[in-house]
């Protein structure tokens, strides 16, 4: 099993280039196969949760080709099954994209109920609405989500809470529906606005993706097209806050800073030094002797991302007097609270708030990821504890992040991806 060996305790400094964003790479792989032509993807991460999906779009017919790590081409004209194998929809959740895509292009779909990390429940009710609104008959048995429909039909789609999942594959059915719909509540996620991006660019007809109202006009077909993925704000905002843990001064590339701006402004308060420029931003925290203590809660975005809570608990743990991270998006997402005290935070959680008493510094342990973000916090800990850190399951960071310890020992971190305990020692004995 791998695992991240980590020497802490030296501040990262240099720069770091940015790869595709996953969570909107996953939509818009999803959505290539709504139409027969050949579609073009490049900037995609070259992580675990996209090459899980590309197999499970070519189990369903579609002809993928790598042209290289980060370009693919997807001829989706001979898909032969509208059933998704459990077998990939366990290891990702994103993989129930297919239902929407393959709802809207053949009227009929086969999912398997969805896995994912276990951060809580993440319900698909506002999904079922929102097909059974354009028309589709839906059926859940067997641990399966099936629907299907005669004809999808335009409809007016309230969604009772913000779900980016359920606006995006209700925006996927609704694209080939007959007439014009509304999905009120809409999610706002750059990762949304980027799925409805790459559909207009295959003819779909979309406006307002980025605001709380979508409006879609159904089109009869869509085309090829050639498209890149945006870059991916948690990849940065990850950095950014591993260079406020170890007080370091580092540049990160290939950015949308707009994207970031509830990141940057937790950094700014917690005393970090922030520079943005066109497509990178600089995290400055060289000249702090400890980092100042704040107040985050999770929010849809624009608010603070619940994908970045857990890292800005690894940050918090390390400022002075008392902080508050209020998680309001998943009720399951403090699990690596206890990993994290085992390296001497000193953290409280009272339902869904956690109170974080700072210390001057975390001390290096043998911890495990309990799920993707997490991992990456228990990384971020051990880059700034004192001594050796051991961060086991750390296949949970390789879904979400491309050669992090690369990227990170880029950076100046002593950090190494051990594929078994004689590689960990090696490491250790090395760097001791």
């Amino acid at each position: 099993m791998d695992q991240f060996v980590i020497k802490g305790g030296k501040p990262l400094e240099g720069h770091v280039t940015i790869g595709g964003a996953k969570n909107a790479a996953l939509a818009i792989l999803a959505a290539s196969i709504m139409t027969g032509d050949v579609v073009l993807i490049d900037n995609l991460p070259d992580v675990r949760d996209i090459n899980v999906m590309l197999g499970a779009m070519e189990e369903i017919g579609a002809k993928v080709d790598r042209i290289d790590r980060h370009t693919v081409r997807i001829d989706g004209a001979n898909i032969s099954s509208l059933s998704v194998d459990y077998e990939f929809i366990k290891k990702i959740r994103a993989s129930y994209y297919l239902l929407g895509a393959l709802l809207g292009r053949f009227r009929q779909a086969e999912v398997a109920l969805p896995g994912g990390c276990a951060i809580g429940a993440r319900p698909i009710d506002l999904h079922i609405k929102g097909f059974k609104a354009l028309g589709a008959d839906i059926d859940i048995s067997y641990g399966l989500i099936s629907a299907k429909a005669k004809e999808l039909t335009g409809s007016h789609i309230y969604l009772d809470k913000v779900s980016v999942g359920a606006t995006i594959n209700i925006l996927m059915a609704a694209t080939l529906a007959k007439g014009k719909t509304i999905i009120e509540n809409a999610a706002k996620e750059p990762h949304v606005v980027d799925a409805a991006n790459f559909l207009n660019s295959m003819g779909a007809n979309i406006r307002g993706a980025g605001t709380d109202v979508i409006r879609i006009v159904g089109v009869d077909s869509l085309h090829g097209t050639e498209y890149s993925v945006i870059p991916d704000q948690i990849e940065a905002g990850t950095f950014m806050f591993a260079a406020a843990a170890t007080h370091g001064n580092v540049t990160v590339h290939n950015v949308i800073p707009r994207h970031l701006e509830a990141t940057t402004a937790k950094l700014l308060e917690t005393g970090c030094e922030i520079t943005e420029y066109d497509d990178a931003v600089r995290v400055n925290a060289s000249n702090l002797e400890q980092l100042i203590r704040t107040q985050v809660t999770t929010l849809p975005y624009p608010g603070f991302p619940t994908d970045m809570q857990p890292q800005m608990t690894a940050v918090l743990g390390l400022a002075l007097g008392t902080s508050t991270v209020t998680e309001s998006i998943f009720e399951n997402r403090f699990k690596y609270v206890d990993e994290l005290a085992r390296m001497g935070a000193r953290i409280q959680v009272e339902s869904n708030i956690a109170i974080i008493t700072g210390v001057e510094r975390y001390t290096g342990a043998r911890v495990a990821a309990p799920d993707l973000r997490a991992g990456a916090a228990l990384c971020i800990a051990g880059l700034a504890a004192d001594g050796i850190s051991v961060i086991d399951d750390a296949y949970y960071v390789q879904r979400g992040y491309e050669h992090f310890e690369q990227k990170m020992q880029d950076l100046g971190a002593d950090m190494e991806l051990a594929d078994s305990e004689h590689a960990a020692r090696k490491f250790i004995l090395r760097v001791s």
